[in-house]
């Protein structure tokens, strides 16, 4: 296992540009609980970005728009500004899929969110019935919203209307994923200790409940081949679920805190967690070995003490769409770009209260929000991939670590294939 700590000097790292934000409209009662934005989250095409905003409310904002407001009139877009307004069209007959802005009044507190999209039934593996209320077509664009009171609400992004109520956890669904595979299941992470499976093509039927944590679970999140489960939780539980038989596959060791964030590299042979216990761990998820650490703190804290450096809490983590990136929010008030296989950040920006990231669809933009139910933006980091990148990339799409290890080929053939790292500057005192 590869520990990396960051630079001690990170003022020498490159400042990530800042493309534009969003600001939640002043309030009498900001700074109390429930104005947070606890979940960002960018549409599968790339038309819409949805975060939720705080007190019960989602906004929908078309993306190019969006991005057109920051050239337009600065980085600064306050979402209540008519001066600023996005541009909204008459759903009306032809115009009905062409993206405008929603307001969604989600009736509590929302605490997750996610896009999902089906595709033709031949290319889903999931088989439609006649007497469904709803038949999804393939321009379908569903967001799934995830309340304080235990209820997942299901919107029409197109329309902004209400579609479904699913009623079945007992407390805070704490995140939500949808298959990537189009068949528009849905998984739901919640405080009542279950993850539960939902057939959105089945009227929303919960298919399943994966048990397991023994405490609140935090995040899930998919593999992109929808084969895979990753869910994470309090009490440093990272577990991998088998989605085809809904089975757990193993628990990972590793982190000392709780586990609040996850998500699989575009090729799924990487799994990168974050923790309170100021570590972001890149794992391959087919083996349970830990490859890479991310270190928030240095020196790093020992597990006796991993609970007692909150200032430096990890609160999210997400992969790029290239596969050669990590972002990470932590409680020191930074935003940190990693390459894969580098043992500093390549490019750092300030954030004060930082609870959630994601990168946009095309991978060319970080979104990240806080607590006061603002989404910050920035520029991501563009390299170009090496060949050993791409011929990773190319071949864990479709094969997992120990096929991998057991083609007949060289032995420096399946070095240059797997995903090793070398540790290249040791932590004093340790060997």
């Amino acid at each position: 296992m590869a520990s990396f700590p960051p630079r001690v000097n990170e003022k020498e790292i490159v400042r990530a540009r800042t493309i534009g934000e969003l600001l939640a409209p002043a309030a009498p009662f900001d700074k109390k609980c429930g104005g947070e934005t606890w979940t960002v989250a960018f549409a599968p095409d790339g038309s819409y970005f949805a975060w939720s905003q705080g007190y019960r409310i989602v906004k929908l904002v078309p993306w190019s728009q969006c991005l057109k407001n920051f050239l337009l009139h600065g980085s600064k877009n306050v979402t209540n500004s008519s001066s600023l307004k996005l541009t909204r069209q008459d759903s009306n007959g032809g115009q009905k899929n062409k993206p405008r802005e929603h307001i969604i009044d989600c009736g509590d507190i929302v605490w997750s969110l996610a896009f999902g999209s089906s595709v033709p039934e031949k290319q889903s593996r999931c088989v439609n019935i006649e007497w469904h209320r709803f038949r999804f077509g393939q321009d379908q664009l569903l967001l799934a919203t995830g309340l304080n009171n235990g209820r997942i609400k299901i919107w029409d992004v197109y329309t902004g209307k209400l579609l479904l109520n699913l009623v079945d956890h007992v407390e805070v669904v704490r995140d939500l994923t949808f298959a990537p595979d189009g068949s528009l299941i849905l998984v739901s992470a919640s405080r009542d200790k279950t993850l539960r499976v939902w057939d959105l093509k089945d009227d929303g039927n919960m298919m399943k409940v994966l048990r397991g944590h023994q405490n609140w679970v935090y995040s899930c999140a998919f593999s992109p081949d929808s084969s895979m489960l990753c869910s994470v939780g309090a009490s440093k539980a990272v577990f991998l679920w088998n989605m085809d038989k809904y089975t757990m596959i193993r628990k990972l060791e590793g982190h000392h805190h709780d586990v609040v964030a996850c998500d699989f590299s575009p090729d799924g042979a990487l799994l990168a967690t974050a923790s309170y216990d100021t570590r972001v761990y890149i794992w391959d998820p087919h083996n349970g070995d830990i490859l890479m650490e991310f270190g928030h703190l240095f020196p790093p804290p020992t597990p006796i003490f991993a609970g007692g450096a909150n200032d430096r809490w990890v609160r999210g983590v997400s992969f790029s769409h290239d596969g050669l990136h990590v972002a990470s929010l932590a409680d020191d008030k930074m935003v940190r770009f990693w390459r894969i296989g580098e043992d500093c950040p390549v490019q750092v920006a300030p954030l004060s209260n930082g609870l959630c990231c994601a990168f946009s669809t095309d991978g060319s933009v970080l979104a990240a929000g806080t607590q006061d139910g603002s989404v910050y933006f920035w520029a991501t980091p563009r390299e170009v991939p090496s060949l050993q990148h791409l011929c990773r990339m190319s071949i864990r799409r479709v094969m997992p670590t120990q096929e991998v290890q057991k083609l007949p080929v060289p032995s420096k053939v399946l070095e240059f294939l797997s995903y090793v790292f070398r540790r290249k500057t040791p932590f004093p005192g340790r060997a």
